[in-house]
C-alpha cells in the first residue's frame, strides 16, 4: 500500500486549536488521527519548524508530541529559495508571503503528493494555485520530469478526496 506524503504548513498545526471554528477542530482530529494511524506521512520543513517555534506553547507542544515515524523532515535549499523567489517574480503572491512561497517550493522540490493548509487567502486561493503550477511547469518541475502536479487542499478536502487511497 502506498503511503501518501503530505506537506503541511503551520495552519494545519494551529488548526487543532481553532476554537473560533469548531468544525475545523473536528476535521483536524480526523486528519491527525489518520497521521497517527500511519495512513499517510507528513512532510515537515525547517520553514514550518521556525513558524512553530513562534507559535503559542500549546501548538509547539502538539508539534513536539508528534511521533517521529509520522514525520519526514526536509530542509529548505538554495533551489527551493530560488523557486520561492520565482513565484514572487511571477506575481503569484507578494513578498509579504514569502513563507507561503517557500512551503510550496519545498513541497514541489521534495515531490510531496499534496500540500495541506487552512490558509485559504494565500495558499488555497483558486487564482494562485494555477499560477504556482505555471511557474513550476515553466521551470521544468513537471510530471514529465518526475515531479507531482501541484495540489493544495484543506485537511478536510484532502481526507474527502484521498482518504480511501491512504
Amino acid at each position: 500500500m502506498r503511503i501518501w506524503r503530505v506537506y503541511v504548513d503551520n495552519s494545519v498545526m494551529s488548526g487543532m486549536f481553532d476554537t473560533h471554528i469548531p468544525e475545523r477542530v473536528a476535521h483536524m482530529r480526523v486528519f491527525w488521527q489518520a497521521v497517527l494511524d500511519g495512513k499517510f506521512q507528513i512532510i515537515v520543513s525547517d520553514v514550518l519548524e521556525d513558524e512553530v517555534e513562534k507559535a503559542p506553547k500549546h501548538v509547539r507542544d502538539f508539534f513536539d508530541a508528534l511521533p517521529e515515524p509520522c514525520i519526514e523532515r526536509v530542509l529548505s535549499t538554495k533551489d527551493s529559495d530560488n523557486l520561492a523567489a520565482q513565484y514572487i517574480c511571477a506575481s503569484v503572491i507578494t513578498d509579504n508571503h514569502l513563507n507561503d512561497c517557500k512551503h510550496v517550493a519545498i513541497a514541489t522540490l521534495t515531490r510531496a503528493d499534496v500540500v495541506v493548509s487552512w490558509n485559504c487567502r494565500d495558499m488555497l486561493n483558486p487564482n494562485r494555485i494555477p499560477k504556482y503550477s505555471e511557474v513550476n511547469e515553466t521551470l521544468g518541475y513537471n510530471t514529465s520530469q518526475g515531479y507531482v502536479k501541484l495540489e493544495i487542499l484543506t485537511p478536510d478536502k484532502f481526507m474527502e478526496v484521498h482518504h480511501d487511497k491512504t
